[in-house]
Protein backbone atom coordinates (compact mmCIF):
# COMPACT_ATOMS: atom_id res chain seq x y z
CA UNK A 1 0.00 0.00 0.00
CA UNK A 2 1.19 3.61 -1.12
CA UNK A 3 -0.10 6.69 0.58
CA UNK A 4 -0.16 10.65 -0.08
CA UNK A 5 -1.79 13.48 1.22
CA UNK A 6 -2.59 16.70 -0.57
CA UNK A 7 -3.74 20.70 1.41
CA UNK A 8 -6.87 22.09 1.35
CA UNK A 9 -7.10 25.42 -0.14
CA UNK A 10 -9.09 28.95 1.64
CA UNK A 11 -10.03 29.79 -1.85
CA UNK A 12 -7.31 32.42 -3.18
CA UNK A 13 -4.95 35.26 -2.82
CA UNK A 14 -5.31 36.33 -6.22
CA UNK A 15 -7.18 35.23 -9.35
CA UNK A 16 -8.11 36.88 -12.86
CA UNK A 17 -7.30 38.24 -16.12
CA UNK A 18 -3.25 37.74 -16.15
CA UNK A 19 -0.94 37.86 -18.65
CA UNK A 20 -3.28 37.37 -21.42
CA UNK A 21 -5.56 34.87 -19.44
CA UNK A 22 -6.83 33.83 -15.97
CA UNK A 23 -4.45 32.73 -13.57
CA UNK A 24 -4.57 32.02 -9.95
CA UNK A 25 -2.25 31.60 -6.70
CA UNK A 26 -3.88 29.38 -4.20
CA UNK A 27 -3.42 29.66 -0.71
CA UNK A 28 -2.75 26.13 0.59
CA UNK A 29 -3.68 25.76 4.44
CA UNK A 30 -2.84 23.13 7.41
CA UNK A 31 -5.99 20.75 6.23
CA UNK A 32 -5.29 17.84 4.59
CA UNK A 33 -6.68 14.31 2.49
CA UNK A 34 -5.29 11.39 2.87
CA UNK A 35 -5.20 8.77 -0.29
CA UNK A 36 -3.99 4.90 -0.04
CA UNK A 37 -3.53 2.93 -3.14
CA UNK A 38 -2.91 -0.43 -2.96
CA UNK A 39 -3.48 -4.21 -4.75
CA UNK A 40 -6.80 -5.14 -4.47
CA UNK A 41 -10.50 -4.79 -6.14
CA UNK A 42 -11.44 -1.58 -6.34
CA UNK A 43 -13.57 -0.01 -3.68
CA UNK A 44 -17.21 1.33 -4.07
CA UNK A 45 -17.02 4.37 -2.56
CA UNK A 46 -14.27 5.88 -4.42
CA UNK A 47 -14.64 8.61 -5.84
CA UNK A 48 -14.51 8.99 -10.25
CA UNK A 49 -11.88 11.41 -10.22
CA UNK A 50 -9.56 9.28 -8.64
CA UNK A 51 -10.33 6.28 -10.88
CA UNK A 52 -9.61 8.75 -13.93
CA UNK A 53 -6.10 9.72 -12.38
CA UNK A 54 -4.91 6.12 -12.26
CA UNK A 55 -6.26 5.21 -16.03
CA UNK A 56 -4.59 8.69 -16.82
CA UNK A 57 -1.21 7.64 -15.44
CA UNK A 58 -1.25 3.93 -16.19
CA UNK A 59 -1.48 5.16 -20.19
CA UNK A 60 1.50 8.25 -19.45
CA UNK A 61 3.57 5.48 -18.17
CA UNK A 62 2.56 3.09 -20.90
CA UNK A 63 1.36 0.43 -18.54
CA UNK A 64 -1.42 -2.13 -19.48
CA UNK A 65 -4.65 -0.29 -18.76
CA UNK A 66 -6.60 -3.43 -17.51
CA UNK A 67 -3.92 -2.66 -14.44
CA UNK A 68 -6.38 -0.55 -13.35
CA UNK A 69 -8.76 -3.51 -12.20
CA UNK A 70 -6.68 -4.64 -9.69
CA UNK A 71 -5.76 -1.19 -8.04
CA UNK A 72 -7.68 -0.18 -4.77
CA UNK A 73 -8.15 3.66 -4.16
CA UNK A 74 -9.48 4.20 -0.25
CA UNK A 75 -9.09 8.00 1.02
CA UNK A 76 -9.88 9.98 4.62
CA UNK A 77 -11.22 13.58 3.72
CA UNK A 78 -13.35 16.35 5.65
CA UNK A 79 -12.11 18.99 3.03
CA UNK A 80 -15.60 20.47 2.43
CA UNK A 81 -17.02 20.18 -0.95
CA UNK A 82 -17.97 22.44 -3.51
CA UNK A 83 -16.84 25.41 -1.59
CA UNK A 84 -13.95 26.11 -3.32
CA UNK A 85 -11.54 24.90 -1.25
CA UNK A 86 -9.33 22.45 -3.69
CA UNK A 87 -10.96 19.17 -2.66
CA UNK A 88 -11.15 17.72 -5.81
CA UNK A 89 -7.70 18.70 -6.32
CA UNK A 90 -6.29 16.92 -3.59
CA UNK A 91 -7.90 14.37 -4.39
CA UNK A 92 -6.35 13.49 -7.47
CA UNK A 93 -3.25 15.06 -7.30
CA UNK A 94 -2.34 12.63 -3.84
CA UNK A 95 -4.40 9.45 -5.42
CA UNK A 96 -1.60 10.45 -8.72
CA UNK A 97 1.26 10.52 -6.05
CA UNK A 98 0.05 6.86 -4.15
CA UNK A 99 -0.32 5.29 -7.19
CA UNK A 100 3.34 6.17 -8.46
CA UNK A 101 4.89 5.40 -5.26
CA UNK A 102 3.00 1.50 -4.96
CA UNK A 103 4.32 1.50 -9.29
CA UNK A 104 7.65 2.94 -8.74
CA UNK A 105 7.53 5.44 -10.22
CA UNK A 106 7.78 9.51 -9.80
CA UNK A 107 6.09 11.74 -10.65
CA UNK A 108 7.69 16.06 -10.93
CA UNK A 109 4.76 18.74 -9.50
CA UNK A 110 5.24 19.91 -13.43
CA UNK A 111 4.47 16.52 -14.94
CA UNK A 112 1.65 16.66 -12.08
CA UNK A 113 0.22 19.71 -13.82
CA UNK A 114 0.08 18.82 -16.76
CA UNK A 115 -1.84 15.55 -15.72
CA UNK A 116 -4.25 17.33 -13.16
CA UNK A 117 -5.39 19.90 -15.78
CA UNK A 118 -6.28 17.13 -18.34
CA UNK A 119 -9.02 15.95 -16.02
CA UNK A 120 -10.22 19.39 -14.97
CA UNK A 121 -9.39 23.25 -13.66
CA UNK A 122 -6.40 22.47 -10.74
CA UNK A 123 -5.50 24.61 -8.19
CA UNK A 124 -1.98 25.51 -7.57
CA UNK A 125 -1.71 23.67 -4.29
CA UNK A 126 0.18 21.34 -6.11
CA UNK A 127 3.41 23.04 -5.92
CA UNK A 128 5.67 23.34 -2.30
CA UNK A 129 5.91 27.13 -3.07
CA UNK A 130 3.05 29.75 -3.85
CA UNK A 131 2.93 30.24 -7.73
CA UNK A 132 0.59 32.26 -10.52
CA UNK A 133 -0.92 29.09 -12.11
CA UNK A 134 -2.66 28.90 -15.70
CA UNK A 135 -4.87 26.27 -14.16
CA UNK A 136 -6.79 25.40 -17.25
CA UNK A 137 -3.29 24.53 -19.25
CA UNK A 138 -0.81 24.70 -17.06
CA UNK A 139 1.61 26.80 -19.23
CA UNK A 140 2.14 29.30 -16.59
CA UNK A 141 3.95 28.60 -13.56
CA UNK A 142 5.72 31.42 -11.82
CA UNK A 143 6.79 30.46 -8.39
CA UNK A 144 7.27 32.87 -5.02
CA UNK A 145 10.75 31.85 -2.78
CA UNK A 146 8.61 33.30 0.41
CA UNK A 147 6.34 31.53 2.75
CA UNK A 148 4.03 33.86 4.67
CA UNK A 149 3.49 33.24 8.21
CA UNK A 150 -0.15 33.85 8.07
CA UNK A 151 -3.57 32.58 10.01
CA UNK A 152 -6.02 32.23 8.38
CA UNK A 153 -10.25 32.88 9.96
CA UNK A 154 -11.99 30.66 7.20
CA UNK A 155 -15.18 31.34 6.94
CA UNK A 156 -17.49 28.76 5.05
CA UNK A 157 -21.17 29.41 4.00
CA UNK A 158 -23.52 26.80 2.95
CA UNK A 159 -23.48 27.75 -0.80
CA UNK A 160 -22.14 25.19 -2.62
CA UNK A 161 -20.29 26.35 -6.43
CA UNK A 162 -19.62 22.84 -8.69
CA UNK A 163 -16.48 24.29 -10.34
CA UNK A 164 -16.85 22.41 -13.50
CA UNK A 165 -20.63 24.53 -14.09
CA UNK A 166 -18.73 27.85 -13.13
CA UNK A 167 -15.97 27.32 -15.54
CA UNK A 168 -18.55 26.68 -18.01
CA UNK A 169 -19.80 30.00 -17.74
CA UNK A 170 -18.22 32.71 -20.34
CA UNK A 171 -16.61 34.89 -17.97
CA UNK A 172 -13.86 36.66 -19.74
CA UNK A 173 -15.45 40.00 -20.33
CA UNK A 174 -15.90 40.76 -16.62
CA UNK A 175 -12.62 39.37 -16.03
CA UNK A 176 -11.30 42.09 -18.56
CA UNK A 177 -13.26 44.99 -17.01
CA UNK A 178 -11.29 43.94 -14.33
CA UNK A 179 -8.23 43.55 -15.43
CA UNK A 180 -6.50 46.94 -13.40
CA UNK A 181 -7.97 45.84 -10.33
CA UNK A 182 -5.92 42.51 -11.04
CA UNK A 183 -3.13 44.46 -11.84
CA UNK A 184 -2.66 46.15 -8.99
CA UNK A 185 -3.09 43.03 -6.79
CA UNK A 186 -0.18 41.70 -8.71
CA UNK A 187 2.16 44.56 -8.18
CA UNK A 188 1.32 44.34 -4.68
CA UNK A 189 1.59 40.79 -4.65
CA UNK A 190 5.20 41.17 -6.18
CA UNK A 191 6.05 44.33 -3.69
CA UNK A 192 4.88 42.20 -0.46
CA UNK A 193 7.33 39.05 -1.89
CA UNK A 194 9.99 40.93 -2.58
CA UNK A 195 9.63 43.00 1.11
CA UNK A 196 8.05 39.81 3.32
CA UNK A 197 5.02 42.19 4.19
CA UNK A 198 2.16 40.50 5.02
CA UNK A 199 0.41 43.86 4.96
CA UNK A 200 0.95 44.02 1.13
CA UNK A 201 0.28 40.70 0.61
CA UNK A 202 -3.49 41.13 2.46
CA UNK A 203 -3.79 44.25 0.09
CA UNK A 204 -3.43 42.36 -2.94
CA UNK A 205 -5.84 39.71 -2.01
CA UNK A 206 -8.36 42.05 -0.81
CA UNK A 207 -7.78 44.01 -4.36
CA UNK A 208 -8.79 40.28 -6.00
CA UNK A 209 -11.16 39.86 -3.51
CA UNK A 210 -13.06 43.32 -4.80
CA UNK A 211 -12.63 42.50 -8.33
CA UNK A 212 -14.09 38.91 -7.97
CA UNK A 213 -17.49 40.46 -6.42
CA UNK A 214 -18.73 41.62 -10.08
CA UNK A 215 -18.43 37.83 -11.14
CA UNK A 216 -19.18 35.77 -7.91
CA UNK A 217 -20.14 38.20 -5.19
CA UNK A 218 -20.02 37.44 -1.76
CA UNK A 219 -22.64 37.92 1.47
CA UNK A 220 -21.66 40.31 3.98
CA UNK A 221 -18.46 41.54 1.50
CA UNK A 222 -18.33 45.34 2.64
CA UNK A 223 -19.20 44.26 6.57
CA UNK A 224 -16.00 41.88 6.27
CA UNK A 225 -14.00 44.77 4.23
CA UNK A 226 -14.83 47.01 6.97
CA UNK A 227 -13.75 45.12 9.56
CA UNK A 228 -10.45 44.27 7.78
CA UNK A 229 -9.48 47.57 8.26
CA UNK A 230 -11.25 48.49 11.75
CA UNK A 231 -9.67 45.54 13.60
CA UNK A 232 -6.15 46.22 11.53
CA UNK A 233 -5.85 42.53 10.38
CA UNK A 234 -4.01 42.16 6.76
CA UNK A 235 -6.89 41.64 4.74
CA UNK A 236 -9.26 39.05 3.27
CA UNK A 237 -9.09 36.45 0.74
CA UNK A 238 -11.70 34.56 -1.27
CA UNK A 239 -12.81 31.45 -3.50
CA UNK A 240 -13.25 32.93 -6.59
CA UNK A 241 -15.23 30.03 -8.09
CA UNK A 242 -16.24 28.93 -4.55
CA UNK A 243 -17.65 30.67 -1.56
CA UNK A 244 -15.28 30.45 1.50
CA UNK A 245 -13.81 33.98 2.44
CA UNK A 246 -10.47 33.88 4.59
CA UNK A 247 -9.22 36.93 7.36
CA UNK A 248 -5.71 36.81 7.12
CA UNK A 249 -3.88 37.96 10.49
CA UNK A 250 -1.43 36.44 13.18
CA UNK A 251 -2.35 35.23 16.30
CA UNK A 252 0.82 36.47 17.86
CA UNK A 253 -0.09 40.36 17.14
CA UNK A 254 -4.31 40.41 16.20
CA UNK A 255 -6.80 39.30 18.77
CA UNK A 256 -8.48 36.45 16.97
CA UNK A 257 -11.64 35.87 20.09
CA UNK A 258 -12.19 39.84 19.31
CA UNK A 259 -12.65 39.30 15.14
CA UNK A 260 -14.92 35.90 16.46
CA UNK A 261 -16.93 38.49 18.78
CA UNK A 262 -17.27 40.93 16.09
CA UNK A 263 -18.56 38.48 13.49
CA UNK A 264 -21.41 37.48 15.83
CA UNK A 265 -21.84 41.18 17.07
CA UNK A 266 -22.63 42.17 12.80
CA UNK A 267 -24.22 38.85 12.56
CA UNK A 268 -21.85 38.13 9.63
CA UNK A 269 -21.65 34.72 11.16
CA UNK A 270 -25.45 33.97 10.12
CA UNK A 271 -24.18 34.35 6.32
CA UNK A 272 -20.82 31.90 7.23
CA UNK A 273 -21.98 29.57 10.36
CA UNK A 274 -18.89 27.29 10.22
CA UNK A 275 -15.83 29.11 11.09
CA UNK A 276 -12.26 27.77 11.57
CA UNK A 277 -8.83 29.00 12.51
CA UNK A 278 -6.42 27.55 9.97
CA UNK A 279 -2.93 28.46 8.66
CA UNK A 280 -1.19 28.78 4.95
CA UNK A 281 1.36 26.48 4.92
CA UNK A 282 3.65 24.91 2.22
CA UNK A 283 1.52 23.45 -0.75
CA UNK A 284 2.54 19.80 -2.42
CA UNK A 285 2.48 15.87 -1.44
CA UNK A 286 2.85 14.93 2.11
Amino acid sequence: MAEASFPASCGELLQGWLFGGEKLISCPINWFNCISVSEGVPAPHERPRMRQMVNLLLDYWQEPPELTSGLRIEYQSTIPLAKGMASSTADIAATAQATAKLLGKSLSSADLAQLCVKLEPTDSTIFRQLTLFDHLTAQTQISFDWQPDIDILLLESPQTVLTEEYHRQDRQSQLQNNVSLLQQAWLQFNTANQRHDNYRLGEACTLSAIANQSILPKPCFHQLKDLVEQTGIYGLNVAHSGSVVGLLFNSHHHDVNYLCWQLHQKKISEYYPKIYQVKLITGGVR
